[in-house]
C-alpha cells in the first residue's frame, strides 16, 4: 500500500509496538511509517530505539513534550508517499479500516478523506456520552464557519495526497491540530469525503488524554483559523 503512516506518539510503552505490527500487516513493505515520539518518559522512547527505529519504522525524538500539531508537522515533512494518513499509538482506530479511507483518493475523487465514528455500521465502542455531545458541538460550531457538513470533525482518522498536507502550514502544536486543518482545507479548492470507520475507544484509566480543556481551546482555534484571513 503506497501510504505514509504518521504515528505521533506519547507515553504509549503497552501498545505502540503491537500498533506498528498492526500497520505493517496491512501496508506490508510497500508503505512507510514514521513515528514521533513526544518526549516520552514511561520507556516508549527506549522500546523505540531498542526494537523499532531502524527496522520497523522511522522514529523521530523530540527534544521535549510539544504535542500532536507538532508531531504530525514532523510526520507530515518526512513523509515520501503517494497518501499520507495519521494512525494514533493505540488501538482506538483500525489499521484494517485504510482501504476504505484512500480508496476515494486512489479513485481521483478526493483529495482529503475524514474517517468518521458516526456513520457507518463499523463497531463502535460504547463510552462516555459527554464526549459524543462534545463531539457533536465542535462539528457543528466548525461546520457552520466552514459550510463543510462534516459529521465528525475532530476524528483522530484524516488522510490526505501527499502534495496537499505538505503544502499546508500546521500551527498548533497540541490538539488544536484538528480544527486548524479543517478550516485551512475548507479554504482550499479541494474535494473533501468522509467515510463510516470503526471506534474502539480507550478510557482514561487505559490512557486516554484529551480533556475538557482541549475541547475549549478547539473553539479558539476554529474562531481563530476561520476567521482570519
Amino acid at each position: 500500500m503506497n501510504l505514509s503512516v504518521i504515528i505521533p506518539c506519547y507515553n504509549e510503552v503497552n501498545t505502540i509496538e503491537q500498533v506498528v505490527q498492526s500497520v505493517i500487516d496491512v501496508i506490508g513493505d510497500e508503505g512507510e511509517i514514521i513515528i514521533v515520539d513526544d518526549c516520552s518518559t514511561d520507556g516508549t522512547r527506549e522500546l523505540l530505539k531498542q526494537k523499532v527505529d531502524g527496522t520497523l519504522a522511522r522514529v523521530f525524538y523530540q527534544g521535549h513534550n510539544r504535542g500532536k500539531g507538532a508531531a504530525l508537522r514532523t510526520g507530515f515533512a518526512a513523509s515520501t508517499k503517494d497518501f499520507v494518513i495519521v494512525q494514533d499509538a493505540d488501538f482506538e482506530y483500525d489499521p484494517q479500516d485504510y482501504a476504505v479511507m484512500i480508496e476515494p483518493i486512489i479513485k481521483d475523487k478526493a483529495d482529503i478523506v475524514y474517517g468518521s465514528r458516526f456513520v457507518g455500521h463499523r463497531p463502535n465502542r460504547v463510552l462516555y456520552y459527554w464526549h459524543r455531545v462534545g463531539n457533536g458541538l465542535l462539528t457543528l460550531i466548525s461546520n457552520m464557519f466552514t459550510n463543510l457538513n462534516l459529521t465528525d470533525m475532530e476524528t483522530g482518522y484524516k488522510a490526505f495526497r501527499r502534495e496537499v498536507i505538505q503544502s499546508i502550514e500546521i500551527e498548533e502544536d497540541r490538539f488544536g491540530f484538528e480544527p486548524e486543518i479543517t478550516a485551512k482545507i475548507a479554504k482550499g479548492d479541494y474535494r473533501i469525503y468522509e467515510v463510516g470507520i470503526g471506534y474502539f475507544g480507550r478510557t482514561y484509566a487505559e490512557g486516554k488524554k484529551i480533556c475538557w480543556k482541549d475541547g475549549m481551546w478547539a473553539i479558539w482555534c476554529i474562531l481563530k483559523y476561520n476567521l482570519r484571513r
